[in-house]
Protein backbone atom coordinates (compact mmCIF):
# COMPACT_ATOMS: atom_id res chain seq x y z
CA UNK A 1 0.00 0.00 0.00
CA UNK A 2 1.01 3.37 -1.27
CA UNK A 3 1.34 5.54 2.50
CA UNK A 4 3.81 8.60 1.17
CA UNK A 5 4.67 10.60 -1.86
CA UNK A 6 7.44 13.10 -1.72
CA UNK A 7 7.99 15.40 -5.00
CA UNK A 8 10.75 18.25 -4.88
CA UNK A 9 11.36 20.40 -8.35
CA UNK A 10 9.13 18.04 -10.37
CA UNK A 11 6.91 20.22 -13.97
CA UNK A 12 5.01 22.82 -12.03
CA UNK A 13 5.96 21.38 -8.44
CA UNK A 14 8.44 22.78 -6.23
CA UNK A 15 7.70 20.77 -2.94
CA UNK A 16 4.88 18.26 -2.25
CA UNK A 17 4.46 15.79 0.33
CA UNK A 18 1.33 13.66 0.34
CA UNK A 19 0.11 10.94 2.90
CA UNK A 20 -2.73 8.31 1.54
CA UNK A 21 -4.83 6.33 3.69
CA UNK A 22 -6.16 3.12 2.80
CA UNK A 23 -9.74 2.69 1.08
CA UNK A 24 -10.07 5.08 -1.79
CA UNK A 25 -8.71 7.99 -1.73
CA UNK A 26 -10.24 10.93 -4.63
CA UNK A 27 -8.11 13.69 -6.02
CA UNK A 28 -9.61 16.70 -7.59
CA UNK A 29 -9.45 19.76 -8.33
CA UNK A 30 -9.35 22.88 -11.28
CA UNK A 31 -8.39 22.09 -15.11
CA UNK A 32 -5.22 22.69 -15.15
CA UNK A 33 -4.38 22.38 -11.75
CA UNK A 34 -2.36 19.13 -11.68
CA UNK A 35 -4.61 16.68 -10.92
CA UNK A 36 -2.55 13.80 -12.39
CA UNK A 37 0.86 15.08 -11.09
CA UNK A 38 1.20 12.37 -8.30
CA UNK A 39 0.50 9.87 -10.58
CA UNK A 40 3.44 11.33 -13.27
CA UNK A 41 5.89 11.13 -10.11
CA UNK A 42 4.65 8.12 -9.27
CA UNK A 43 5.02 6.45 -12.92
CA UNK A 44 8.82 7.90 -12.55
CA UNK A 45 9.51 5.92 -8.70
CA UNK A 46 8.11 2.83 -10.71
CA UNK A 47 10.19 2.85 -14.00
CA UNK A 48 8.96 5.19 -16.24
CA UNK A 49 11.35 7.04 -18.63
CA UNK A 50 12.25 10.84 -17.80
CA UNK A 51 13.13 13.59 -19.28
CA UNK A 52 14.71 16.36 -18.90
CA UNK A 53 11.54 18.85 -19.30
CA UNK A 54 10.20 17.37 -16.38
CA UNK A 55 12.59 19.09 -14.13
CA UNK A 56 11.26 22.25 -12.77
CA UNK A 57 12.93 25.22 -14.35
CA UNK A 58 15.66 26.96 -12.03
CA UNK A 59 16.14 23.69 -10.42
CA UNK A 60 19.19 21.28 -11.09
CA UNK A 61 17.58 17.75 -10.49
CA UNK A 62 13.91 16.43 -9.78
CA UNK A 63 13.56 14.23 -6.67
CA UNK A 64 10.30 11.66 -6.24
CA UNK A 65 10.39 9.07 -3.94
CA UNK A 66 7.39 6.81 -2.90
CA UNK A 67 7.43 4.59 0.57
CA UNK A 68 4.71 1.46 0.23
CA UNK A 69 3.79 -0.52 3.34
CA UNK A 70 4.68 -4.36 1.98
CA UNK A 71 2.54 -7.60 3.51
CA UNK A 72 4.59 -10.43 4.78
CA UNK A 73 4.90 -13.27 2.00
CA UNK A 74 2.98 -10.85 -0.60
CA UNK A 75 5.01 -10.85 -4.46
CA UNK A 76 6.28 -7.74 -3.69
CA UNK A 77 8.29 -9.02 -0.03
CA UNK A 78 8.77 -12.13 -1.95
CA UNK A 79 10.69 -9.92 -4.69
CA UNK A 80 12.60 -7.94 -2.72
CA UNK A 81 13.72 -10.93 -0.34
CA UNK A 82 15.26 -12.94 -3.25
CA UNK A 83 16.88 -9.41 -4.51
CA UNK A 84 18.15 -8.44 -1.20
CA UNK A 85 16.31 -5.45 -0.81
CA UNK A 86 14.03 -6.16 1.66
CA UNK A 87 13.82 -3.49 4.49
CA UNK A 88 10.60 -5.19 7.64
CA UNK A 89 7.79 -4.82 5.37
CA UNK A 90 8.73 -1.04 3.83
CA UNK A 91 9.81 -0.10 0.43
CA UNK A 92 11.18 3.14 -0.89
CA UNK A 93 11.48 3.88 -4.45
CA UNK A 94 13.43 6.92 -5.42
CA UNK A 95 13.77 8.39 -8.42
CA UNK A 96 16.40 11.74 -9.17
CA UNK A 97 16.46 13.32 -12.96
CA UNK A 98 18.82 15.82 -13.67
CA UNK A 99 18.24 19.13 -15.77
CA UNK A 100 20.36 16.93 -18.52
CA UNK A 101 17.58 14.30 -18.64
CA UNK A 102 20.12 11.02 -16.78
CA UNK A 103 18.45 9.62 -13.78
CA UNK A 104 19.30 7.20 -10.98
CA UNK A 105 17.43 4.75 -9.25
CA UNK A 106 17.20 3.12 -5.60
CA UNK A 107 15.05 0.44 -3.85
CA UNK A 108 15.28 0.78 0.29
CA UNK A 109 18.45 3.21 -0.44
CA UNK A 110 20.27 0.62 -2.72
CA UNK A 111 21.08 1.90 -6.41
CA UNK A 112 19.55 -0.26 -8.56
CA UNK A 113 19.34 -0.28 -12.85
CA UNK A 114 16.48 1.49 -13.98
CA UNK A 115 15.03 -2.21 -14.88
CA UNK A 116 14.82 -3.49 -11.53
CA UNK A 117 12.48 -0.44 -9.86
CA UNK A 118 10.24 -1.93 -13.38
CA UNK A 119 10.43 -5.13 -12.38
CA UNK A 120 9.18 -4.53 -9.54
CA UNK A 121 6.34 -2.15 -9.90
CA UNK A 122 3.49 -4.54 -11.07
CA UNK A 123 3.75 -5.97 -7.89
CA UNK A 124 3.13 -2.60 -5.83
CA UNK A 125 0.71 -0.37 -8.13
CA UNK A 126 -1.47 -0.71 -11.14
CA UNK A 127 -2.21 2.62 -12.91
CA UNK A 128 -5.51 2.75 -15.39
CA UNK A 129 -4.86 5.46 -17.23
CA UNK A 130 -7.53 7.91 -19.08
CA UNK A 131 -6.67 6.90 -22.28
CA UNK A 132 -7.09 3.43 -21.04
CA UNK A 133 -10.66 2.79 -23.45
CA UNK A 134 -8.75 3.64 -26.75
CA UNK A 135 -6.56 0.37 -26.39
CA UNK A 136 -9.40 -1.30 -25.64
CA UNK A 137 -10.18 -1.77 -29.47
CA UNK A 138 -6.23 -3.45 -29.77
CA UNK A 139 -6.35 -6.94 -30.13
CA UNK A 140 -3.19 -7.59 -27.89
CA UNK A 141 -4.62 -5.28 -24.83
CA UNK A 142 -7.92 -7.21 -25.19
CA UNK A 143 -5.66 -10.40 -24.35
CA UNK A 144 -3.68 -9.08 -21.75
CA UNK A 145 -7.10 -7.99 -20.37
CA UNK A 146 -8.31 -11.24 -20.20
CA UNK A 147 -4.97 -12.97 -19.10
CA UNK A 148 -5.16 -10.57 -15.65
CA UNK A 149 -8.78 -11.56 -15.26
CA UNK A 150 -7.98 -15.11 -15.45
CA UNK A 151 -5.15 -15.02 -13.36
CA UNK A 152 -2.93 -18.35 -15.37
CA UNK A 153 0.83 -17.00 -14.95
CA UNK A 154 1.59 -20.35 -14.78
CA UNK A 155 -0.08 -21.49 -18.13
CA UNK A 156 1.64 -17.97 -19.46
CA UNK A 157 5.01 -19.20 -18.55
CA UNK A 158 4.79 -22.52 -19.42
CA UNK A 159 3.67 -21.25 -22.81
CA UNK A 160 6.13 -18.67 -23.37
CA UNK A 161 8.96 -21.00 -22.16
CA UNK A 162 7.84 -24.11 -24.70
CA UNK A 163 7.71 -21.36 -27.17
CA UNK A 164 11.32 -20.20 -26.64
CA UNK A 165 12.76 -22.89 -26.63
CA UNK A 166 11.11 -24.24 -29.96
CA UNK A 167 11.63 -20.88 -31.67
CA UNK A 168 15.43 -21.41 -30.90
CA UNK A 169 15.68 -24.74 -31.92
CA UNK A 170 14.07 -24.22 -35.26
CA UNK A 171 16.59 -21.47 -35.65
CA UNK A 172 19.33 -23.90 -35.16
CA UNK A 173 17.13 -26.31 -36.80
CA UNK A 174 17.70 -24.31 -40.03
CA UNK A 175 21.15 -22.93 -39.84
CA UNK A 176 21.91 -26.37 -39.73
CA UNK A 177 20.14 -27.18 -42.96
CA UNK A 178 21.54 -24.36 -44.40
CA UNK A 179 25.24 -25.52 -43.57
CA UNK A 180 24.28 -28.95 -44.33
CA UNK A 181 22.70 -28.05 -47.76
CA UNK A 182 26.37 -25.99 -48.45
CA UNK A 183 28.27 -29.57 -47.23
CA UNK A 184 26.42 -31.16 -49.42
CA UNK A 185 27.23 -29.88 -52.70
CA UNK A 186 30.59 -30.30 -51.67
CA UNK A 187 29.91 -34.31 -51.07
CA UNK A 188 31.09 -35.80 -54.19
CA UNK A 189 34.10 -34.01 -53.99
CA UNK A 190 35.16 -34.14 -50.47
CA UNK A 191 33.85 -38.00 -51.38
CA UNK A 192 36.37 -38.22 -54.53
CA UNK A 193 39.26 -36.40 -52.72
CA UNK A 194 39.65 -37.97 -49.87
CA UNK A 195 39.39 -41.49 -51.44
CA UNK A 196 42.10 -40.47 -53.84
CA UNK A 197 44.29 -39.11 -51.07
CA UNK A 198 43.69 -42.13 -49.08
CA UNK A 199 44.74 -44.30 -51.60
CA UNK A 200 47.86 -42.28 -52.00
CA UNK A 201 48.34 -42.57 -48.30
CA UNK A 202 51.03 -39.85 -48.07
CA UNK A 203 52.31 -40.10 -44.08
CA UNK A 204 53.29 -37.19 -42.26
CA UNK A 205 56.89 -35.81 -43.38
CA UNK A 206 56.87 -38.57 -45.71
CA UNK A 207 57.81 -36.05 -48.29
CA UNK A 208 60.02 -34.57 -47.17
CA UNK A 209 62.13 -38.03 -46.61
CA UNK A 210 61.48 -38.86 -50.48
CA UNK A 211 63.65 -36.05 -51.78
CA UNK A 212 66.32 -37.11 -49.20
CA UNK A 213 66.22 -40.32 -50.38
CA UNK A 214 65.79 -39.18 -54.61
CA UNK A 215 68.96 -37.19 -53.70
CA UNK A 216 71.45 -39.52 -52.11
CA UNK A 217 69.90 -42.44 -54.76
CA UNK A 218 70.19 -40.34 -58.03
CA UNK A 219 73.73 -39.55 -56.72
CA UNK A 220 74.98 -43.03 -55.03
CA UNK A 221 78.16 -43.80 -57.88
CA UNK A 222 79.80 -40.73 -56.68
CA UNK A 223 78.97 -41.02 -53.11
CA UNK A 224 80.81 -44.44 -53.59
CA UNK A 225 83.52 -43.16 -55.36
CA UNK A 226 83.81 -40.55 -52.62
CA UNK A 227 83.91 -42.49 -49.79
CA UNK A 228 85.99 -44.87 -50.94
CA UNK A 229 88.52 -42.54 -51.52
CA UNK A 230 88.21 -41.53 -48.41
CA UNK A 231 88.53 -44.90 -46.83
CA UNK A 232 91.91 -45.19 -48.97
CA UNK A 233 93.30 -42.39 -47.51
CA UNK A 234 92.79 -43.05 -44.26
CA UNK A 235 93.44 -46.84 -44.02
CA UNK A 236 92.94 -48.81 -46.53
CA UNK A 237 95.86 -47.64 -49.08
CA UNK A 238 98.51 -49.33 -49.74
CA UNK A 239 100.96 -46.49 -49.63
CA UNK A 240 100.96 -43.37 -47.35
CA UNK A 241 97.33 -44.01 -45.90
CA UNK A 242 96.53 -41.68 -42.47
CA UNK A 243 96.68 -44.43 -39.83
CA UNK A 244 99.90 -45.75 -41.20
CA UNK A 245 101.70 -42.24 -41.37
CA UNK A 246 100.56 -41.14 -37.51
CA UNK A 247 101.08 -44.63 -36.31
CA UNK A 248 104.99 -44.27 -37.81
CA UNK A 249 105.21 -40.56 -36.18
CA UNK A 250 103.74 -42.01 -33.18
CA UNK A 251 106.39 -44.95 -33.19
CA UNK A 252 109.43 -42.01 -33.68
CA UNK A 253 108.12 -39.82 -30.88
CA UNK A 254 107.29 -42.27 -28.40
CA UNK A 255 111.55 -43.31 -28.75
CA UNK A 256 111.89 -39.77 -28.49
CA UNK A 257 109.78 -38.71 -25.36
CA UNK A 258 112.17 -41.09 -23.37
CA UNK A 259 114.52 -38.30 -23.37
CA UNK A 260 111.92 -35.84 -23.44
CA UNK A 261 108.95 -35.96 -21.23
CA UNK A 262 107.32 -32.61 -22.99
CA UNK A 263 106.47 -35.04 -25.65
CA UNK A 264 103.90 -36.96 -24.39
CA UNK A 265 100.86 -34.86 -24.63
CA UNK A 266 101.31 -34.81 -28.16
CA UNK A 267 101.78 -38.91 -27.98
CA UNK A 268 98.40 -38.72 -26.57
CA UNK A 269 97.05 -36.46 -28.97
CA UNK A 270 98.46 -38.54 -31.65
CA UNK A 271 96.96 -41.66 -29.90
CA UNK A 272 93.60 -40.33 -30.04
CA UNK A 273 93.85 -39.50 -33.74
CA UNK A 274 94.76 -43.40 -34.53
CA UNK A 275 91.70 -44.15 -32.88
CA UNK A 276 88.98 -41.06 -34.65
CA UNK A 277 91.05 -42.33 -37.73
CA UNK A 278 90.09 -46.30 -37.20
CA UNK A 279 86.69 -45.25 -36.09
CA UNK A 280 85.99 -42.93 -39.58
CA UNK A 281 87.49 -45.78 -41.24
CA UNK A 282 85.00 -48.10 -40.08
CA UNK A 283 81.93 -46.44 -40.33
CA UNK A 284 83.54 -45.43 -43.88
CA UNK A 285 83.44 -49.17 -44.75
CA UNK A 286 79.87 -49.70 -43.54
CA UNK A 287 78.45 -46.80 -45.40
CA UNK A 288 80.41 -47.91 -48.47
CA UNK A 289 78.55 -51.45 -48.09
CA UNK A 290 74.93 -49.75 -47.57
CA UNK A 291 75.05 -48.12 -50.77
CA UNK A 292 72.77 -49.14 -53.23
CA UNK A 293 73.36 -48.92 -57.03
CA UNK A 294 70.60 -50.46 -58.47
CA UNK A 295 68.12 -47.95 -59.84
CA UNK A 296 64.79 -49.54 -59.03
CA UNK A 297 64.57 -48.05 -55.89
CA UNK A 298 65.43 -44.97 -57.44
CA UNK A 299 62.60 -45.28 -59.77
CA UNK A 300 60.28 -46.34 -57.37
CA UNK A 301 60.81 -42.96 -55.58
CA UNK A 302 60.74 -41.06 -58.39
CA UNK A 303 57.44 -42.10 -59.20
CA UNK A 304 56.24 -41.63 -55.59
CA UNK A 305 57.50 -38.05 -55.68
CA UNK A 306 55.49 -37.59 -59.59
CA UNK A 307 52.39 -38.17 -57.96
CA UNK A 308 52.86 -36.36 -54.88
CA UNK A 309 53.79 -33.21 -57.11
CA UNK A 310 50.55 -33.99 -59.22
CA UNK A 311 48.17 -34.21 -56.50
CA UNK A 312 49.60 -30.99 -54.70
CA UNK A 313 48.99 -29.54 -57.83
CA UNK A 314 45.94 -30.50 -58.19
CA UNK A 315 44.96 -29.43 -54.63
CA UNK A 316 46.55 -26.30 -55.57
CA UNK A 317 49.20 -25.93 -52.45
CA UNK A 318 53.27 -27.65 -51.75
CA UNK A 319 54.06 -30.78 -51.76
CA UNK A 320 55.00 -31.08 -48.11
CA UNK A 321 51.61 -29.52 -47.03
CA UNK A 322 49.32 -32.70 -48.53
CA UNK A 323 49.69 -34.20 -45.88
CA UNK A 324 47.78 -31.82 -43.81
CA UNK A 325 45.30 -30.97 -46.25
CA UNK A 326 44.17 -35.00 -46.48
CA UNK A 327 43.56 -34.59 -42.64
CA UNK A 328 41.63 -31.49 -42.79
CA UNK A 329 39.23 -32.97 -45.75
CA UNK A 330 38.77 -36.27 -43.68
CA UNK A 331 37.64 -33.63 -41.01
CA UNK A 332 35.45 -31.64 -43.34
CA UNK A 333 33.83 -34.95 -44.35
CA UNK A 334 33.24 -36.79 -41.13
CA UNK A 335 31.27 -33.31 -40.15
CA UNK A 336 29.21 -33.87 -42.99
CA UNK A 337 28.45 -37.27 -41.88
CA UNK A 338 28.02 -35.94 -38.16
CA UNK A 339 25.79 -33.36 -38.77
CA UNK A 340 23.25 -36.05 -40.71
CA UNK A 341 22.78 -37.44 -37.37
CA UNK A 342 22.84 -33.99 -35.48
CA UNK A 343 20.33 -32.99 -38.41
CA UNK A 344 17.72 -35.96 -37.38
CA UNK A 345 18.12 -35.75 -33.67
CA UNK A 346 17.68 -31.75 -34.13
CA UNK A 347 14.71 -32.80 -36.19
CA UNK A 348 13.35 -34.66 -33.24
CA UNK A 349 13.81 -32.52 -30.93
CA UNK A 350 12.21 -30.26 -33.31
CA UNK A 351 9.37 -32.20 -33.25
CA UNK A 352 9.13 -33.10 -29.40
CA UNK A 353 9.32 -29.02 -28.70
CA UNK A 354 6.42 -28.06 -31.67
CA UNK A 355 3.85 -30.67 -29.65
CA UNK A 356 4.82 -29.34 -26.28
CA UNK A 357 3.89 -25.72 -27.17
CA UNK A 358 0.64 -27.06 -28.87
CA UNK A 359 -0.15 -28.38 -25.69
CA UNK A 360 1.07 -25.78 -23.53
CA UNK A 361 -1.36 -23.52 -26.43
CA UNK A 362 -4.20 -25.35 -25.81
CA UNK A 363 -4.10 -25.62 -22.05
CA UNK A 364 -3.64 -21.95 -22.30
CA UNK A 365 -6.85 -21.68 -24.31
CA UNK A 366 -8.50 -23.57 -22.22
CA UNK A 367 -8.00 -21.60 -19.36
CA UNK A 368 -8.94 -18.23 -21.01
CA UNK A 369 -12.40 -19.72 -22.30
CA UNK A 370 -12.85 -20.26 -18.74
CA UNK A 371 -12.23 -17.05 -17.69
CA UNK A 372 -13.82 -15.47 -20.67
CA UNK A 373 -17.06 -16.86 -19.59
CA UNK A 374 -16.84 -15.24 -16.65
CA UNK A 375 -15.52 -11.81 -17.72
CA UNK A 376 -18.28 -11.75 -19.93
CA UNK A 377 -21.36 -11.88 -16.99
CA UNK A 378 -19.11 -9.48 -14.86
CA UNK A 379 -18.87 -6.91 -17.64
CA UNK A 380 -22.29 -7.17 -19.27
CA UNK A 381 -23.79 -6.91 -15.20
CA UNK A 382 -21.39 -3.89 -15.16
CA UNK A 383 -22.93 -2.25 -18.02
CA UNK A 384 -26.13 -2.33 -17.26
CA UNK A 385 -25.26 -0.63 -14.01
CA UNK A 386 -23.43 2.05 -15.65
CA UNK A 387 -26.85 3.39 -17.68
CA UNK A 388 -26.98 0.59 -20.68
CA UNK A 389 -29.58 -1.50 -19.88
CA UNK A 390 -29.84 -3.71 -22.68
CA UNK A 391 -25.80 -3.69 -22.60
CA UNK A 392 -24.26 -6.90 -23.02
CA UNK A 393 -20.61 -7.95 -23.42
CA UNK A 394 -18.81 -11.07 -24.96
CA UNK A 395 -15.87 -12.07 -25.78
CA UNK A 396 -15.07 -14.73 -29.26
CA UNK A 397 -12.11 -16.25 -28.76
CA UNK A 398 -11.28 -18.53 -31.55
CA UNK A 399 -7.82 -21.41 -30.99
CA UNK A 400 -5.85 -22.32 -34.20
CA UNK A 401 -3.62 -25.22 -33.50
CA UNK A 402 -2.19 -24.73 -36.65
CA UNK A 403 -2.07 -20.83 -36.16
CA UNK A 404 1.98 -19.46 -35.97
CA UNK A 405 3.31 -19.70 -32.89
CA UNK A 406 3.77 -16.35 -30.70
CA UNK A 407 4.79 -16.64 -26.75
CA UNK A 408 1.01 -16.04 -25.94
CA UNK A 409 -0.55 -18.92 -27.47
CA UNK A 410 -2.35 -18.68 -30.76
CA UNK A 411 -5.84 -17.96 -29.28
CA UNK A 412 -7.36 -14.61 -31.34
CA UNK A 413 -9.26 -12.84 -29.21
CA UNK A 414 -11.82 -10.34 -30.14
CA UNK A 415 -14.23 -8.12 -27.43
CA UNK A 416 -18.05 -7.96 -28.67
CA UNK A 417 -20.68 -5.86 -27.58
CA UNK A 418 -24.39 -4.61 -28.10
CA UNK A 419 -25.91 -1.70 -26.56
CA UNK A 420 -29.40 -2.25 -27.96
CA UNK A 421 -32.09 -5.07 -28.45
CA UNK A 422 -32.59 -6.22 -31.27
CA UNK A 423 -28.48 -5.27 -32.48
CA UNK A 424 -25.74 -8.39 -32.88
CA UNK A 425 -22.85 -8.76 -30.87
CA UNK A 426 -20.38 -6.95 -32.85
CA UNK A 427 -16.77 -5.79 -32.61
CA UNK A 428 -16.37 -2.79 -29.89
CA UNK A 429 -14.20 -0.88 -32.53
CA UNK A 430 -17.34 -1.38 -34.68
CA UNK A 431 -20.65 -0.10 -32.36
CA UNK A 432 -19.29 1.38 -28.97
CA UNK A 433 -19.58 5.20 -29.20
CA UNK A 434 -17.21 7.47 -27.42
CA UNK A 435 -18.77 7.41 -24.32
CA UNK A 436 -20.16 3.86 -24.58
CA UNK A 437 -16.64 2.87 -24.96
CA UNK A 438 -15.45 4.68 -22.08
CA UNK A 439 -18.65 3.08 -19.70
CA UNK A 440 -17.25 -0.52 -21.31
CA UNK A 441 -13.45 0.33 -20.37
CA UNK A 442 -14.44 1.08 -16.92
CA UNK A 443 -16.63 -1.72 -16.72
CA UNK A 444 -13.73 -4.29 -17.86
CA UNK A 445 -10.92 -2.50 -15.42
CA UNK A 446 -13.48 -2.45 -12.47
CA UNK A 447 -13.87 -6.19 -13.13
CA UNK A 448 -10.23 -7.01 -14.09
CA UNK A 449 -9.57 -5.29 -11.31
CA UNK A 450 -11.14 -7.73 -8.93
CA UNK A 451 -9.05 -10.50 -9.98
CA UNK A 452 -5.60 -8.52 -9.13
CA UNK A 453 -3.29 -9.19 -6.04
CA UNK A 454 -1.86 -5.59 -6.67
CA UNK A 455 -1.99 -3.91 -3.42
CA UNK A 456 -2.70 -0.51 -4.92
CA UNK A 457 -4.59 0.73 -7.94
CA UNK A 458 -4.54 4.19 -9.64
CA UNK A 459 -7.88 5.65 -11.71
CA UNK A 460 -7.00 8.80 -13.51
CA UNK A 461 -10.40 10.13 -14.82
CA UNK A 462 -11.69 6.56 -15.91
CA UNK A 463 -14.86 8.07 -15.55
CA UNK A 464 -14.14 10.74 -18.47
CA UNK A 465 -17.85 10.36 -20.15
CA UNK A 466 -19.77 9.56 -17.19
CA UNK A 467 -22.50 11.60 -15.59
CA UNK A 468 -25.48 11.70 -13.61
CA UNK A 469 -26.66 8.46 -11.51
CA UNK A 470 -24.28 6.66 -13.97
CA UNK A 471 -21.24 8.43 -11.66
CA UNK A 472 -23.24 7.37 -8.57
CA UNK A 473 -22.35 3.91 -9.95
CA UNK A 474 -19.01 4.51 -10.56
CA UNK A 475 -18.11 5.56 -7.79
CA UNK A 476 -19.79 2.58 -5.60
CA UNK A 477 -18.03 0.18 -7.81
CA UNK A 478 -14.43 1.84 -7.32
CA UNK A 479 -15.69 2.21 -3.62
CA UNK A 480 -16.41 -1.41 -3.44
CA UNK A 481 -12.75 -2.14 -4.91
CA UNK A 482 -11.27 -0.17 -1.78
CA UNK A 483 -12.88 -2.50 0.29
CA UNK A 484 -10.18 -5.27 -1.09
CA UNK A 485 -7.22 -2.63 -2.61
CA UNK A 486 -6.21 1.11 -1.80
CA UNK A 487 -8.00 2.51 -4.64
CA UNK A 488 -6.38 6.28 -5.87
CA UNK A 489 -8.59 7.96 -8.05
CA UNK A 490 -7.89 11.55 -9.86
CA UNK A 491 -11.65 12.35 -10.62
CA UNK A 492 -13.90 15.72 -11.78
CA UNK A 493 -16.97 13.99 -10.88
CA UNK A 494 -18.65 15.06 -7.39
CA UNK A 495 -20.29 11.41 -7.35
CA UNK A 496 -18.00 9.52 -7.23
CA UNK A 497 -15.40 11.99 -5.01
CA UNK A 498 -18.20 11.82 -2.28
CA UNK A 499 -17.69 8.02 -2.35
CA UNK A 500 -14.47 8.08 -1.10
CA UNK A 501 -13.00 7.16 2.12
CA UNK A 502 -10.23 9.94 1.49
CA UNK A 503 -10.35 13.48 -0.51
CA UNK A 504 -7.39 15.18 -1.51
CA UNK A 505 -7.58 18.64 -3.79
CA UNK A 506 -5.11 20.07 -5.82
CA UNK A 507 -4.30 23.59 -6.32
CA UNK A 508 -1.95 25.67 -8.07
CA UNK A 509 -0.93 29.11 -7.14
CA UNK A 510 1.28 32.10 -8.97
CA UNK A 511 3.95 33.79 -6.89
CA UNK A 512 6.61 35.85 -7.67
CA UNK A 513 5.90 34.67 -11.77
CA UNK A 514 6.39 31.34 -10.52
CA UNK A 515 3.53 28.79 -10.81
CA UNK A 516 3.15 26.15 -7.74
CA UNK A 517 1.20 22.86 -7.85
CA UNK A 518 -0.40 22.33 -4.09
CA UNK A 519 -1.72 19.33 -2.31
CA UNK A 520 -4.22 19.37 0.58
CA UNK A 521 -5.86 16.76 2.56
CA UNK A 522 -9.48 18.04 3.14
CA UNK A 523 -11.53 17.91 6.16
CA UNK A 524 -15.30 17.09 5.80
CA UNK A 525 -16.41 20.94 5.51
CA UNK A 526 -14.02 21.32 3.11
CA UNK A 527 -14.93 18.07 1.31
CA UNK A 528 -18.31 20.10 1.52
CA UNK A 529 -16.95 22.97 -0.23
CA UNK A 530 -15.00 20.85 -2.95
CA UNK A 531 -17.95 18.89 -3.81
CA UNK A 532 -19.78 22.07 -3.90
CA UNK A 533 -17.63 23.53 -6.83
CA UNK A 534 -17.41 20.13 -8.48
CA UNK A 535 -21.28 20.52 -8.48
CA UNK A 536 -21.99 23.86 -9.53
CA UNK A 537 -18.83 25.23 -11.37
CA UNK A 538 -16.94 28.41 -9.56
CA UNK A 539 -20.05 29.48 -8.10
CA UNK A 540 -20.50 27.73 -4.73
CA UNK A 541 -24.37 28.05 -3.46
CA UNK A 542 -26.33 26.66 -0.08
CA UNK A 543 -28.04 24.94 -2.65
CA UNK A 544 -24.67 23.34 -4.05
CA UNK A 545 -23.64 22.79 -0.63
CA UNK A 546 -26.75 21.42 0.40
CA UNK A 547 -25.99 18.80 -2.70
CA UNK A 548 -22.97 17.95 -1.69
CA UNK A 549 -23.56 17.24 2.25
CA UNK A 550 -26.53 14.51 0.30
CA UNK A 551 -24.22 13.24 -1.82
CA UNK A 552 -21.31 12.53 1.75
CA UNK A 553 -24.06 11.28 3.44
CA UNK A 554 -25.25 8.98 0.87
Amino acid sequence: MLIELHIRHFAIVKSLDIEFSRGMTAITGETGAGKSIALDALSLCLGSRAEASLVRPGYDKAEISALFFIANDSPADRWLKQQELDADNECVLRRVITKEGRSKAWINGSPVPLSQQKALAPLLVNIHGQHEHQLLTREEHQLQLLDSFARHQQLLDDTYATYRDWASTERRYRQHQQQRSDLEAQRQLLEYQVQELDEFALQDGEFEQLEGDHKRLSNSRQLSESSLFALNALYDGEHNNANGLVQSALSRLQEAAEMDNQLQPINHLLQQAMVHVEEAALELRHYQEAIILDGSELDTIEQRMSQALKLAKKHQLAPAELYQHHQHLKQQLQQLHDGDAANEQLAEQRQQLRAAYRQCAKKLSASRQQAARQLEDKITQAMQKLNMPHGRFAIALQHHDSAPATGKGTDHVEFQVTANPGQPLQAISKVASGGELSRISLAIQVMSATQQTVPTMMFDEVDVGVSGPTAAVVGSMLKELGQHSQIICVTHLPQVAAKADQQLQVSKRTRDEQTETQVAALNKKQRVTELARLLGGDKVTDLAKANAQELLAG
